[in-house]
């Protein structure tokens, strides 16, 4: 019996070494880009995720007592198999997630979550996001890290295994092990209180990344991914009666005669860019993205827009919806409720566009885009990777922009007969400048830069050609982002405003003249913004508002990994979930109930739906 109990408890010890050897590897690549991580911090992200890492490891180590428990009457041998299928499996599982994520991290600037798992319905995607060769180094790191897990579990645990007799008294040592397995209650809980474990546990810093250093990943992703999805039981910060008060009176966009008409036409041909991870001071930088920067003085350019959520699953809801961003669940997860959202292409359709086509160089299919297209949307003219030739498909993602571009613009010459007489609407989804950053060209030594700058060339060749035709003046394009690209600079926390601050331009044609709008704004204002100029009722958008119209609120909103931002010209406050605290504060003190409403309300909504 006293063997079982040491063997308990040396398992139980082992995987909490093993995460602790994870967070060494995370802090090991990403310490040295995230400010400088010193002893003192080390430890204390140790610390403050151990509750976390004695929780996975309570969880991890009730299947081993329970084959304890079995082996009072088990061969010893058949005890040994099982353990080491056990082990293996698990241990590679663990090593899989910490490298996945540790990779993973450099891009998204969080944790591997259940988006992950929602990504990996299309692993060519997900394939597609490093070279050849990074996949190489980290399947060998990954490899390596399972090896040594494993020769550890074998020279100790596996060695002391064998070593197991059957007790003298097997009653006695029945009653010893299945109380000790229920002592594995309290770590896996976390808690005797109310509070049960969660990720906000290993929350200690206002430096986010040492917080993101103490999560345990692994507990991160199950956590993630079994969270209830009763989303009307979420973020209740106030009573809904008070919540939907404020939330309403944020919203309230009153009739006004004086909001500027900046089209000459209200019935505009459009074609929609959403720019991958363009970034605001990239994408208009005058070097990086000269042809962005140009656009930004001929046409209207919101210098103060914000994209409200951090990948594209969450721009192209935002964009074309004009729903913000939910940090923990993307709804395109829930095509029932994708179907019940407006869009702008809807809307347009109601209005006369009857020629409405998509365009992606990729698979459309990825992240349940395609239900959201077709759903909400109404767009069944769809083209995509398939679309192409194979010649074409130069980069694991698919088709780059320049070839893509040449596709939009040859269908628009195509059916200008039909474009001249009739308005149309044209999306555009662009892939080059998503990681890995795979472009035709090498202007920049760094990717990211290069990849932008290609994608700017290819857009300045598409708007340079389209101006030489009839049907530039009547034609409005919109250039926007899906998202910031969130690894880039390195370093900045994932809830700063870097992250997510975007150029929006409108130019062509139909816009009379340059304009510069310094009013603050979120994706999903486009909706109300563009459908107001267009003279289209937008008040089925209950969450976008009319930035044009003086007497509305005026603010951004966007969500981080679990938590949210409100700003405007002179308050800021931005709230995180998980430290169930407020990270910052500035100006109005009522921001802090606004964006709380807000927030509160978005949940309610997609309950609703």
């Amino acid at each position: 019996m006293k063997r079982r109990i040491i063997l308990s408890i040396i398992i139980f010890v082992f995987f909490v070494i093993v995460f602790f050897l994870q967070k060494m590897i995370f802090i090991f690549m990403h310490g040295s880009v995230n400010g400088s991580i010193d002893i003192n911090d080390t430890l204390q992200i140790l610390y403050n995720g151990l509750l976390i890492d004695l929780s996975m490891s309570g969880y991890l180590t009730v299947i081993p007592m329970f084959l304890l428990i079995a082996s009072v009457r088990f061969e010893t041998k058949l005890l040994v198999k099982a353990f080491d299928i056990y082990f293996i499996f698990f241990l590679s599982v663990i090593a899989v997630i910490s490298i996945v994520d540790t990779v993973l991290y450099s891009y998204w600037g969080y944790h591997i979550d259940s988006t992950a798992l929602f990504y990996m319905l299309n692993p060519k995607e997900i394939v597609a996001s490093a070279s050849a060769g990074e996949w190489i180094v980290r399947t060998l790191i990954t490899v390596v890290y399972a090896t040594f897990m494993y020769l550890c579990y074998f020279f100790t645990i596996r060695k002391l295994l064998l070593k197991l007799t059957i007790p003298r008294n097997i009653v006695i040592t029945y009653i010893t092990m299945i109380l000790l397995t229920c002592t594995l209650f309290l770590p896996i809980r976390g808690s005797l209180t109310v509070s049960t474990m969660n990720v906000g546990f290993a929350y200690f810093s206002d430096r986010m990344f040492l917080n993101h250093a103490a999560i345990n990943p692994v507990f991160n992703l199950a956590y993630s991914a079994f969270k209830i999805d009763d989303f009307s039981s979420q973020y209740q910060f106030y009573d809904i009666d008070e919540a939907s008060k404020v939330f309403d009176k944020l919203s309230k966009q009153p009739l006004n005669d004086n909001i500027p008409q900046l089209l000459s036409t209200d019935k505009p041909n459009i074609i929609l860019f959403m720019l991958e991870s363009f970034s605001f001071d990239v994408g208009i930088d005058s070097v990086i993205a000269p042809n962005m920067h140009k656009y930004a003085k001929e046409g209207i350019f919101f210098e103060k827009f914000y994209a409200n959520g951090f990948r594209t699953d969450r721009g192209i809801v935002s964009i074309l919806g004009g729903y913000p961003s939910h940090p923990t669940v993307a709804i395109l997860k829930h095509p029932k409720k994708t179907e019940s959202l407006p869009s702008i292409p809807k809307s347009l359709k109601l209005a006369g566009y009857e020629n409405q086509s998509m365009y992606y160089g990729g698979d459309i299919k990825f992240a349940n885009m395609r239900s959201f297209l077709v759903g909400a949307c109404g767009i069944t003219d769809i083209v995509s990777d398939k679309d192409f030739p194979v010649k074409e498909r130069l980069t694991k993602w698919g088709v780059p922009d320049k070839p893509l571009f040449d596709r939009v613009y040859g269908d628009i010459m195509k059916k200008l007969p039909e474009i001249l007489s009739e308005p149309s609407l044209n999306v555009v989804l662009t892939l080059s400048s998503h990681e890995p950053f795979d472009v035709p060209v090498k202007t920049f030594n760094e990717p990211f830069l290069n990849s932008v700058n290609y994608t700017d060339k290819c857009l300045g060749d598409f708007i340079s050609n389209l101006r030489k035709t009839d049907l530039w003046d009547n034609t409005l394009i919109i250039l926007l982002a899906d998202h910031a690209m969130q690894g880039y600079p390195q370093g900045a926390d994932n809830y700063e405003q870097i992250r997510y601050k975007i150029p929006m331009i409108w130019i062509g044609g139909a816009v009379k003249q340059p304009h510069v709008v310094s009013d603050y704004g979120s994706q999903n204002d486009l909706a109300a913004t563009l459908l107001s100029q267009l003279k289209i009722d937008y008040s089925d958008f209950k969450f976008s508002k009319d930035m044009f119209n003086p007497q509305g609120s005026k603010f951004s909103f966007y969500s981080y990994v679990n938590g949210f931002c409100m700003m405007d010209t002179l308050s800021k406050y931005v709230y995180d979930n998980n430290l169930d605290k407020t990270l910052e504060q500035t100006g109005n003190p009522d921001m802090e109930k606004q964006a709380k409403s807000f927030f509160q309300m978005m949940y309610i909504d997609l309950a609703d739906r």
